[in-house]
């Protein structure tokens, strides 16, 4: 299929290179953009229907120029800013003035989405709440990167999962992280391999925003999405600018019974340059962060990861006439991180060692093609490859060296068609992933042989897919239906006979229906019911290795799993009104998700070398998940920002499982955030955050029980994690220079029975992920 992709792409490249106008218009538009008698700098004016486009700058003014004569639709929309249409007519060889006086959006109710129905839309216009994380939430949580901002957003947790290694995942809505779906603006690129640690690879700076669709959405993207979707949407050149940050953190200041704070350096930087007819722009972006491993309870091994990552990219676009755009992203980390002890030795020098190397390229190319005034084309291809050397290993062994090397591609074509009550969208693409991990050979000396490379696994996955959506707007109601088609077929071979596992195939046809009702001019409802699947398939924490003097823990699928399906049903209601000066946004949204075949674990007892295998299998019951999360959003005054979350939720399978009991393990029931934002005096600005953790069952196999290896269920204790961040910004030459210093964690509501010594139990790690950080920094640029 990606040969019939590729050649169409080919010819509408050819065409509109011979075709795309070559003589300049000269038709002009200039003008401004003012709220409440204020310019407004940085906001988007782009021409409807066209690829054409630009930013207001500093002074909040904007030009276009070499304009197609006739009847043009402008538009201007900001994050904050109510979007704004006026219809003009341009002549050749004529400037004419547009100026446009634009109403406050505090609620973001005007914000244009893509992720909900995999095309643009406003927020209150679609039928699925898409939900999303900005750069100035970036700002307020103090986040370096992406992991470090999906607590606040409603239905999402971050879960540190190893002291060694600092595998971390997200849950939504009370689920694992490989029940959702991370796309990189929106394509199903970010593999398996990469989820394992990827979260906390991906710098913020390289993001323009995230956006987070909660509940089923299989039928418009594909496996892996029975939770939701979380969308990095990455920045796009829109005018000359550039931006440099650097800050340091003391990791662990004032915890009792720790080692000294650890250190966290990070330098970001960000750059963009536009052509004059705004037709060709070209950004570039680059992080490097140096953290030291922190140690909380001073017995020499670490809590708390050492990394090391490097980040690069950059992203071009080329206006070809009025309507079409090509866009090419890449970006290239490389990243080392290692836990355990004795940092200043090889890794097979430790008495515990765990020590990743990575390197991710992700290249995408994407072309847009627009027809009618608002109908496009968008064909697609995007690649990312995982070069991941590893070590998890113990007792100075020399055997527990691996290379893994994985890659996936997503190739595609989408038409979006629009009506005058309508829409439609429909594609096909094809995902396809390679993934091989080897033991590499060492030397022996009790047996004086070298052993030779082992296969652990050796797997290739591609699944086909067709999807179609149509949407129909009556006067307050609002009905999309839809589904998908996917064939999948996975094939694994391995030379090592414990790892070999049977090929699978299968077709699924996952359909989903979404209602919108405005009750209200102030109230929305929302329903949809939607299915979704896993398929049986090598997921993330199947590469990693829980490691102590005590035992080695590996994971591994059953030769006989089948793919796992769920039932999704999710229904809101969204209220935004006034009340006096004050604006009141509210969102309750209820859940409730039915697993069948679900995927669970089983371990075995430990075998001569101390190495216990959980096996994933299928539940014979299935499982149910279901709970209601809300979200709040108060602003006093321009100056005062405030927005609550919290989750009330249960996850619990059919029939009991580990220790005998039917909840998920390492799920709290409740969770939840806060977030203020104040402009107080001037150029001065106070941020404040909150997480809050709720009681959780977590397992336990250490060295304190009597039986390590049947281990025991412990109940934790519940969290409350309370920041804050000050921040001054002055001008400089006509750049805006920051100054911010901030505390993470102020009362240090931390785990406080981390287990000890080499024999630990390294997965026995649960609440923040971080001890009270202090940090301090700055920024300059022409767009803070």
């Amino acid at each position: 299929m990606k040969q019939y992709i590729l050649t169409l792409a080919v010819l509408i490249l050819t065409a509109q290179f011979a075709f795309c106008q070559k003589d300049h218009s000269d038709a002009v538009i200039v003008g401004h953009v003012v709220c409440k008698g204020e310019h407004l700098p940085f906001v988007n004016v782009v021409i409807k229907g066209t690829t054409i486009g630009t930013t207001t700058d500093e002074t909040g003014h904007y030009r276009l120029v070499h304009l197609p004569v006739g009847k043009l639709t402008v538009v201007v929309s900001g994050i904050g800013y109510k979007t704004s249409e006026k219809v003009v007519n341009t002549e050749a060889d004529k400037t004419i003035e547009v100026k446009f006086d634009i109403e406050e959006d505090a609620l973001g109710l005007d914000e244009v989405v893509v992720t909900g129905d995999k095309g643009a839309s406003k927020r209150t216009e679609s039928p699925v709440i898409v939900s999303s994380l900005s750069p100035a939430l970036f700002s307020v949580s103090q986040s370096a990167v992406l992991s470090e901002s999906l607590n606040f957003s409603p239905g999402l947790r971050m879960e540190t999962n190893c002291q060694n290694c600092g595998f971390n995942q997200v849950r939504m809505n009370g689920m694992e992280g490989p029940y959702s779906q991370i796309l990189i603006n929106s394509r199903p690129i970010f593999s398996g391999l990469a989820g394992v640690y990827g979260l906390e690879l991906i710098p913020t700076n390289m993001i323009e925003k995230v956006e987070v669709v909660r509940g089923g959405g299989s039928a418009l993207y594909g496996s892996n999405a029975i939770a939701g979707t979380i969308n990095m949407i990455l920045k796009d050149p829109l005018t000359n600018s550039y931006e440099l940050g650097a800050s340091t953190s003391l990791i662990g200041v004032g915890v009792d019974g720790a080692d000294d704070p650890a250190v966290d350096y990070n330098v970001n930087f960000n750059a963009s340059v536009v052509s004059d007819d705004y037709k060709t722009g070209l950004s570039v972006y680059g992080f490097y962060r140096d953290k030291e491993a922190f140690d909380a309870n001073d017995d020499g091994f670490s809590e708390s990861t050492q990394l090391d990552n490097t980040t690069v990219g950059t992203r071009f676009f080329h206006r070809f006439g009025f309507r079409g755009k090509l866009a090419v992203d890449f970006f290239h980390i490389n990243e080392e991180r290692r836990g355990g002890n004795m940092f200043n030795y090889p890794a097979h020098r430790a008495d515990i060692a765990e020590q990743l190397e990575h390197k991710i390229t992700t290249t995408a190319v994407s072309y847009d093609q627009f027809f009618r005034e608002e109908d496009k084309l968008s064909l697609y291809i995007s690649g990312q490859k995982v070069d991941r050397a590893s070590y998890y290993g113990v007792n100075q062994s020399l055997a527990d060296y691996g290379q893994t090397d994985d890659f996936t591609y997503n190739a595609g074509a989408q038409y979006n068609a629009k009506f005058m009550n309508s829409s439609l969208v429909f594609g096909i693409e094809n995902t396809h992933s390679a993934l091989e991990d080897e033991k590499l050979g060492y030397y022996d000396k009790e047996k004086d042989i070298y052993t030779e490379n082992t296969t652990v696994s050796d797997q290739t996955s591609n699944t086909v897919g067709t999807f179609a959506q149509y949407t129909y707007q009556f006067e307050k109601f609002k009905l999309s239906f839809g589904g998908r088609f996917d064939h999948y077929s996975i094939k694994n071979k391995a030379e090592d006979p414990d790892h070999a596992l049977s090929d699978k195939s299968g077709n699924v046809f996952s359909p989903r229906v979404n209602v919108l009702y405005d009750v209200l001019p102030e109230l929305q409802f929302r329903a949809s019911y939607s299915q979704g699947y896993r398929a049986p398939q090598i997921f993330d924490e199947d590469l990693h290795i829980e490691a102590s003097q005590a035992r080695r823990v590996i994971h591994k699928n059953s030769a006989d799993l089948k793919k796992e399906t769920s039932h999704s049903y999710m229904s809101s209601l969204d209220y935004n009104t006034k009340i006096g000066n004050v604006k009141i946004g509210l969102l309750v949204e209820g859940f409730y998700t039915q697993l069948n075949d679900a995927f669970v674990k089983e371990s075995s007892e430990p075998d001569e070398n101390n190495v216990v295998t959980r096996l994933r299998k299928n539940a014979e019951d299935g499982a149910s998940v279901y709970g209601i999360n809300t979200e709040l959003n108060i602003l006093p005054s321009r100056d005062v920002s405030i927005v609550a979350g919290f989750t009330t939720q249960r996850s619990e399978y059919e029939k009991a499982q580990e220790f005998d009991t039917k909840s998920f393990l390492r799920t709290p029931n409740n969770y939840g955030f806060i977030t203020l934002d104040w402009d107080f005096a001037g150029n001065w600005c106070l941020n404040a955050t909150g997480n809050y953790t709720g009681k959780m069952y977590v397992p336990y196999y250490g060295n304190t029980i009597a039986d390590p290896v049947a281990g025991e269920l412990r109940k934790s204790s519940s969290f409350f994690d309370l920041g804050t961040k000050i921040e001054y910004t002055t001008q400089l030459n006509g750049a805006s220079v920051k100054f911010w210093g901030g505390v993470k964690n102020i009362f240090n509501s931390y785990q406080d029975d981390f287990d000890k010594g080499k024999d630990r139990d390294p997965a026995y790690i649960y609440g923040p992920g971080n001890p009270r950080i202090v940090s301090f920094g700055i920024k300059i640029g022409n767009l803070l």
